[in-house]
């Protein structure tokens, strides 16, 4: 079978998800296990992939589906405990002496404090944090995933103190033949992938200043009472600034420290920039904005989660409200980096299965590396003596959360096998391509020498995919190379646009959209929420590929 009918059979699930969701509305936890079922028919009856295989590979989805589950369940135990603790009522009173405007406290909390939690824990933490605190200040419900969901972007390809980068890249990338070409060019490893790490973020810098802006734009868009983006463009100084905030540290730390870092250590000093500025009203409007009065709010703009208390206990500090948040960051950044003796420690309690049903795929479950058991689980048990709660409020607060769980439970259970099976659809008798391979190679033979302009949109695929910029560079990062190889360009180039792309199509990746939407109790929105995010991941897509052509043909061509 040609490659160009295999490229179109393997996108059949993808388009469904796109159509039923996107065009139909159809909420995930029906959209899933009809694209899952297309993928099955299609694995075994095309691909003719071994049984075994298909088994294992669902099976291993299951465990990484029950991961995120934990790390949803740990995000709403948190909120609802904060809720009826009355922390949450301090944080909104903190925020509001900060600054009223929806648009600045968007850009703080879902911009900067979202990006610290990516580059410390990464893997979708940051939108199941940022969305409920979103929530908790009154946002309606569907922006809050929105503008989380988008802010979650730059900082993605540093994520969980470099994981898309060492790991996604590193792990693919490490073969016989590449080390010996980059031996041949006077080049080791090490050197290699921090200079993919560099290139990275200099592929990022011109869409990162740009993103807090474009979010607020999308914001006052489709939320403000007049849908008007001139609401948006009107913060464009302070918008700029707060991107600014971020990019410059974090194109330093890539330059200076690695991968491990720009994100995680980006963020914190943009942060200790951008808080003092804002209170001493630096660049903020003078006109605040605000949605519209909720008797006008539109039917889908609200979720089934409320954020009022029945204990909006007043004699709780700013500051002691924000104990858990700032107990999660540390614990986060003590556990997560590597250097650290604690990640050795959390990463000991591991259970590895053995090879399943004969195949060489195993599955593993190391419970503290998940961030909703810790450090959120962990640190809502510890809001409970530190706020005083009574044995009612934690009793509504974690029945609530477990009511909450089932739509992202039944959506999670085919939508992450889905992407395993279509993983490894590449163990076949016909040695067919797997079925994201072969899409990426039929998008390679098409576009050939303008490839940098569209390299970005298969590592944008990767991600919508598979839920994880480290899986979408693993899966894409030696096509990359190799696309480099044949049409003699840059391979660093190349690869850092892949895991750019990874990391801009967190955006629109099913996973977190239906993670995040779960948080703020949102069901059924999660189509159009990929609908409305495809425009900004399309326009950062398209800013980043015209980087990569000036890079790749003018700027620096001779690039190894």
């Amino acid at each position: 079978m040609s490659e160009g009918i295999l490229a179109l059979l393997a996108v059949i699930p993808i388009a469904a998800i796109f159509i039923l969701m996107v065009g139909f509305r159809w909420p995930a936890t029906k959209a899933m296990p009809l694209a899952f079922g297309l993928a099955l028919i299609l694995v075994l009856f095309v691909w003719k992939t071994p049984l075994n295989w298909v088994l294992a590979s669902s099976l291993n989805g299951v465990v990484i589906a029950l991961k995120i589950i934990l790390i949803v369940f740990g995000a709403l135990t948190l909120l609802f405990t904060l809720r009826e603790s009355g922390a949450i009522a301090a944080i909104n009173r903190g925020f509001t002496s900060i600054s009223p405007d929806r648009r600045v406290q968007a850009i703080i909390i879902a911009w900067l404090f979202g990006s610290f939690i990516e580059g410390s824990a990464g893997f979708g933490t940051p939108a199941a944090l940022a969305a409920p605190l979103l929530l908790s200040l009154g946002f309606p419900a569907l922006a809050a995933v929105m503008v989380a969901l988008i802010a979650n972007s730059t900082s993605v390809s540093f994520g969980a103190v470099g994981t898309p980068t060492l790991i996604g890249v590193g792990s693919s990338l490490n073969t016989p033949e590449i080390l010996t070409s980059l031996a041949e060019n006077g080049m080791n490893y090490s050197e290699f992938i921090h200079q993919i790490g560099v290139w990275t973020a200099l592929q990022h810098a011109v869409p990162g200043i740009l993103i807090p802006l474009i979010m607020v734009v999308m914001l006052t868009r489709f939320f403000g009472e007049k849908k008007s983006i001139k609401e948006g463009l009107a913060i464009w100084p302070y918008a700029i600034f707060a991107g600014l905030c971020l990019v410059v540290p974090y194109l330093a730390i890539a330059l200076i420290l690695g991968p491990e870092f720009p994100s995680l250590i980006g963020a914190l000093i943009g942060l200790i920039i951008l808080i003092p500025a804002t209170k001493a009203g630096f660049l903020v409007p003078k006109k605040t904005w605000d949605f519209p009065e909720k008797s006008k709010w539109e039917k889908n703009w609200t979720g089934s989660i409320s954020i009022t208390s029945d204990n909006d206990n007043t004699n709780i500090s700013i500051f002691k409200a924000w104990i858990p948040y700032i107990l999660i960051g540390i614990l986060l950044v003590l556990t997560r980096v590597r250097t650290l003796p604690f990640n050795d420690w959390i990463k000991s309690f591991n259970y590895v299965s053995p090879e399943l049903f004969g195949t060489t795929v195993i599955t593993e479950f190391a419970p503290l590396s998940i961030p909703g058991i810790m450090p959120f689980l962990l640190i809502a048990l510890v809001a409970i003596p530190l706020f005083k709660m009574k044995r009612k409020e934690v009793g509504i607060a974690w029945g609530e959360s477990v009511k909450r769980i089932k739509g992202p439970f039944i959506a999670l259970m085919f939508a992450v096998p889905l992407v395993r099976i279509m993983m490894q659809s590449g163990t076949n008798p016909n040695e067919y391509l797997s079925m994201p391979i072969a899409m990426a190679q039929s998008m390679g033979n098409i576009f050939q020498g303008a490839w940098p302009m569209v390299d970005s949109f298969v590592g944008a695929l990767g991600s919508f995919m598979s839920g994880s910029n480290t899986v979408s560079n693993m899966l894409f990062s030696l096509f990359q190379y190799s696309i480099a190889d044949n049409l003699g360009i840059s391979h660093i180039i190349t690869v850092g646009l892949q895991n750019v792309g990874g990391a801009i199509g967190n955006m629109i990746c099913v996973h977190n959209v239906i993670a995040a939407c779960a948080t703020v109790g949102l069901i059924g929105v999660e189509g159009l929420l990929i609908k409305r995010n495809l425009i900004p991941m399309s326009f950062a897509a398209i800013i980043v590929g015209i980087i990569g052509l000036l890079m790749t043909y003018i700027w620096v061509p001779g690039l190894f």
